[in-house]
């Protein structure tokens, strides 16, 4: 008897530290994060690292866009730069990450920069938010393709407050591209072992791990 309470006290433990190994965006606070101190303890998402379902159903945002009061967390100005860090211990060999902006609630993001290959490989990356955002609330979002092991879709949210922008949102939505969609349900499917390639990675663009300007395009989808 006790030997096998045994075993499934270690196959639990083992369970959570699977559940609980991949990243997570810890700065700006997204949406349900246990490291904003502001979230009520009742909403705190503790396995904020995990991937979106397979089957889409969360997708976007693991569904907190559409449940979770809103709340800014950042307030960020057109033209200047910034950064994001990301926690967590198992990168799955990097990757490909994007930072995205919606103004519609998570209708449809759109790219303002992209990282192929190599993340995430760093704990921080910057970006330059651009000047021709539109101002008041807007939801930014990371995701992240990996390269090794189930192929997954990371994202998580963070309600953000923009100003000092020129643009207005429809602008915005028609010239910054939108963000790659994949492994949740919706037909297109990254390759284990390949870092993804974005068809329409946006102005701001960094190359890591295998991938350079020349690469091409992967998955086609």
């Amino acid at each position: 008897m006790f030997p096998n309470i045994l075993v499934k006290a270690v196959a639990g433990s083992m369970a959570i530290n699977v559940a609980s190994a991949h990243m997570e965006l810890n700065w700006p606070y997204p949406l349900r994060s246990k490291f904003d101190p502001n979230t009520p303890q009742d909403l705190i998402d503790y396995s904020m690292t995990s991937p979106l379902s397979m089957d889409g159903s969360n997708f976007p945002c693991k569904g907190y866009n559409t449940n979770t009061p809103w709340r800014s967390t950042v307030e960020w100005s057109a033209g200047q730069q910034y950064n994001i860090s990301l926690a967590g211990s198992a990168t799955h060999g990097g990757g490909s990450c994007q930072l995205s902006l919606s103004y519609d609630n998570g209708t449809s993001f759109h790219v303002i920069k992209s990282v192929e290959g190599g993340c995430p490989l760093q704990s921080t990356y910057d970006f330059t938010m651009p000047e021709d955002v539109a101002n008041g609330d807007a939801l930014f979002a990371w995701t992240w393709f990996n390269l090794q092991g189930n192929r997954e879709m990371y994202m998580n949210c963070v309600d953000i407050t923009l100003s000092g922008g020129s643009g207005s949102a429809d602008a915005f939505e028609s010239a910054y591209p939108a963000i790659f969609v994949a492994n949740v349900g919706n037909g297109c499917t990254t390759v284990e072992q390949q870092e993804t390639v974005f068809a329409n990675p946006g102005e701001q663009v960094v190359y890591g791990g295998t991938v350079t300007s020349s690469s091409p395009v992967a998955p086609v989808c």
